[in-house]
């Protein structure tokens, strides 16, 4: 599969047989996530209510990795803010495409500073969780060729992470990297970045993990979800020479299971970030912040845990061409300053790549036109001052009996004084 690939959300059902399961896929539409490698794939669907998953024969089990103790390392300090102006970027294609793209987003920005790049590891085998894709590379480079850019990564907790896995296979799978069996590729991951020269990248490990989409998944065992992303973190603290920072990111709302229950402690998380698109259909900006997990529950968890925020997707989505709800998800990250945000840009999410929405993409095209990380000028209006009058020495005054023509006061300088009209011009000419 290409390195790109489409997120299709579920909620679990109870619905008899599988050709209903399909039905009720087919009639809803995704939350989505990063692109398929062709763009002109169309959307998976996912169902709006909870899905029964087909009896699956028990998987044999395997025996767990013995425990390895693995040493706490110093988590690396966040850097500050630049000014006023939140880190931002967009998600434009895991692949190279995604690099080569960023500039000229930037230009349809009015050159606008994209401090941010974002991309995604693919998740159907252990060697693309490890880094062996190609695009890394790319992104590398993008990130090194100015010091305060910042390389955004999502990173599978699993292979085969959206094959449907069933939940008590996804359930042993949980307690067996609890156990350990699974670090050495996360170790490989890490020795790749540093290796990359990329080693401060930001990690959204195993992303919306309060859903149902993927095999990373949490609700089938909270407990071994939350020990498993430890383990992780700290066997990837333990490479030399990285200062990795690790993002964890549910969905926006409570989902398959709330996503307070799977956070797995301040020692391990630097950022908690959300990714928070325009739906349910029919819901105001208001109800996205008031509801239950939403955007206001996330700050507040945040703050209380004293991490910055972020938002790694979000977008348009549900309601469709919505210039209200861009002006308003802009407008609460100006206010929240998350340390850094990607807006997802491809259709039905996106405002450049996406022409299915010019009203929204209006509004974001006005709000960051040319926005840069420096310090914003102050805007105040103030009533300019009066120029002073330069001083010209040596012009002698006009006669008494003269009219002066103004000519300027460096014309008169440079004519060694002012020119009159006398007032007996008549009298003297007749």
């Amino acid at each position: 599969m290409a390195p790109q690939h489409r997120r299709v959300r579920t909620r679990a059902m109870a619905v008899g047989a599988a050709a209903v399961v399909v039905a009720a896929a087919l009639a809803a539409g995704p939350t989505t996530g990063p692109e398929p490698a062709d763009d002109s794939r169309p959307a998976a669907p996912a169902p709006d209510g909870p899905v029964a998953v087909p009896t699956v024969p028990a998987v044999p089990k395997v025996p767990a990795a013995p425990a390895v103790d693995i040493p706490s390392v110093p988590v690396p300090a966040l850097p500050a803010p630049l000014g006023d102006v939140p880190a931002f970027g967009a998600f434009l294609a895991s692949d190279a495409r995604g690099v080569d793209r960023m500039e000229q987003f930037s230009r349809w920005l009015g050159g606008a500073e994209l401090r941010v790049g974002h991309t995604y590891l693919p998740g159907n085998h252990w060697s693309d969780i490890e880094g062996d894709v190609g695009f890394l590379d790319a992104w590398a480079r993008w990130r090194n060729a100015e010091d305060d850019r910042m390389l955004v990564l999502n990173v599978p907790l699993q292979e085969r992470n959206e094959a449907g896995v069933p939940d008590h296979e996804v359930r042993q799978l949980l307690r067996r990297g609890a156990a350990g069996e699974f670090d050495h590729h996360f170790r490989a991951l890490a020795e790749r970045l540093v290796e990359l020269k990329v080693p401060d990248t930001v990690l959204v490990l195993g992303w919306e993990m309060n859903g149902v989409t993927y095999t990373h998944r949490c609700g089938p065992d909270p407990e071994s979800w939350k020990k498993y992303w430890n383990r992780i973190v700290r066997t990837m603290r333990a490479v030399p020479g990285q200062e990795f920072r690790f993002d964890f990111t549910p969905s926006r709302g409570r989902d398959a299971v709330p996503w307070t229950r799977c956070y797995p402690g301040d020692d391990t998380v630097d950022i908690v970030g959300m990714d928070s698109y325009d739906q349910p259909a029919g819901h105001s900006f208001d109800e996205q912040v008031k509801e239950p997990y939403g955007l206001q529950a996330h700050v507040d968890f945040a703050k209380a845990h004293g991490k910055p925020i972020s938002y790694p997707e979000w977008g348009l989505f549900r309601n469709g061409d919505n210039p209200e709800y861009m002006r308003r998800m802009l407008a609460w990250i100006d206010r929240h300053k998350p340390l850094y945000n990607t807006v997802t840009d491809y259709c039905p999410h996106g405002v450049w790549q996406c022409d299915d929405n010019p009203e929204s993409s209006r509004v974001y095209k006005s709000v960051l036109h040319g926005r840069t990380h420096e310090e914003e000028p102050d805007t105040t209006p103030q009533t300019p001052a009066p120029s002073p009058v330069p001083t010209v020495p040596g012009v002698p005054l006009p006669p008494e009996d003269c009219s002066p023509l103004d000519l300027g006061r460096w014309v008169e300088y440079w004519l060694g004084g002012k020119l009159c009209f006398r007032f007996d011009w008549w009298s003297r000419t007749r």
